[in-house]
């Protein structure tokens, strides 16, 4: 008699479509985007340029996230617990950010990443710092720690552990994540004195989000108000 096979898992059957449309994209469009900011910077060593060319992608897909779900309200589609194309973006997003976070600690105070967070001796203040690099830097931590526990539990082994309720309710504070990002680009753009168009791309980049998240906000209260 001849063997029947099982079907494979759900999750099993996902992944190579996944990797095919999800992430082959997004780390293409990682990789040139980082490549185009890296090489037109003006700055004289790679650590510097790899840090700026890092922060706007990650901060571009972690918007992104944020996109998707009124998106999908707004054009009347059902909005999952966890899509995939939702999850693969964060995964990215998350990838860049670290990857900006663990270059950025040695762009202004090389080998010593520690004054980033508190005062060296020769300055006027002494303990932490209070100071709007501090806040820029310990925003940034804040919102690093939090895109670390999202990061490692963006998956369906997660959820199923987890459980839906909870799994979801540690996904939300992605919100939090962007108001911390947000401040700390804010916080960098003033120490830096940024040019212009990336000013501006900041300010489009966090307008953008909080504009879709309101029109999400409206279309579910009109969707309910409905029902």
């Amino acid at each position: 008699m001849e063997k029947v096979l099982a079907p494979p898992p759900v999750a099993a059957t996902r992944i190579v479509p996944r990797l095919i449309r999800h992430h082959a994209a997004l780390l293409a469009v990682s990789v040139l985007s980082v490549a185009a900011l890296y090489f037109t910077r003006p700055y004289k060593d790679w650590i510097s340029r790899l840090s700026f060319a890092t922060a706007y992608p990650a901060l571009a897909l972690l918007v992104a996230t944020l996109l998707i779900g009124p998106w999908n309200l707004l054009r009347k589609r059902r909005n999952p617990i966890s899509s995939d194309l939702r999850r693969d973006v964060g995964i990215w997003a998350g990838i860049l950010g670290l990857l900006h976070v663990a270059i950025g600690q040695n762009v202004h105070l090389r080998g010593r990443p520690w004054l980033y967070y508190v005062y060296s001796a020769p300055e006027h203040h002494t303990g932490l710092r209070h100071d709007v690099f501090g806040l820029a830097n310990y925003t940034g931590l804040i919102a690093t720690l939090f895109l670390l526990a999202l990061l490692v539990t963006s998956n369906d082994a997660s959820i199923r552990r987890l459980g839906t309720p909870r799994w979801k309710q540690l996904q939300r504070w992605n919100y939090a994540i962007f108001v911390l990002v947000a401040v700390h680009g804010i916080g960098y753009q003033t120490i830096e004195k940024q040019k212009l168009p990336f000013v501006s791309t900041l300010a489009v980049l966090l307008l953008l989000a909080l504009v879709f998240q309101f029109a999400g906000v409206l279309r579910r209260r009109a969707a309910a108000a409905r029902t």
